[in-house]
Formats: structure tokens, sequence, C-alpha cells
């Protein structure tokens, strides 16, 4: 177990620097588009709440924990939601400023 721990945090250490070059280049056809900050800061963070909250699970299913993996996947899905709340509330003022009579 400590193992596995080990080398999959060498691994994403090693990833660490193509995973900057990656947001990086996001950001910059983000600006390109002249997309607002908070819709790409939003998704940036959305997924690695996601790529983390899976490389959790896996690593306790590995351990022989599917309670716990399946508890950490549930959790990561509910941050996720949490991050997307004020792009969700955001939508809903748009759609609802598109509706007659307001």
């Amino acid at each position: 177990m400590l193992f596995v721990l080990f080398t999959c945090s060498i691994l994403l250490y090693q990833f660490a620097g193509e995973m900057a070059k990656l947001i990086a280049a996001v950001r910059k056809m983000a600006a390109y588009a002249g997309v607002e900050t908070l819709y790409i800061e939003t998704v940036l963070k959305a997924v690695g709440v996601a790529f983390i909250s899976e490389f959790i699970a896996n690593i306790a299913k590995d351990a022989g924990q599917q309670a716990l993996a399946a508890k950490m996947e549930i959790a990561g899905k509910i941050i996720i939601m949490a991050l997307i709340l004020p792009i969700l509330t955001i939508l809903i003022e748009t759609v609802l400023n598109m509706l007659p009579g307001r």
C-alpha cells in the first residue's frame, strides 16, 4: 500500500509540470476568446477535484476498501456541485432575464 502511494505521488509530481502548461494554454485560449475567468477557474477546479477524488477512490479500492472508495467518489461529486453553484446561479439568472415579462 505504501509503495503504491509513493509511486502514484511520484507520477503526479512528474506530470505537474505538464498540467501547468495545459492550464496556461487553457487560460490563454479563454483570454483570447473573451471568456470570463470565473468560468475557466471553476471548470479547472472541478476537473482537479474529479481527478483527485478518482485517484483517492482507486487507492482505496486497491486497498480493498470499496465502501471508503464509494464515499470518496460521493464527496468529490458534492464538492464539484458546490464549485459550480456560482455558474449555475448565473445561468438561471440569464434564463430568467430572457423570459418575456421580466
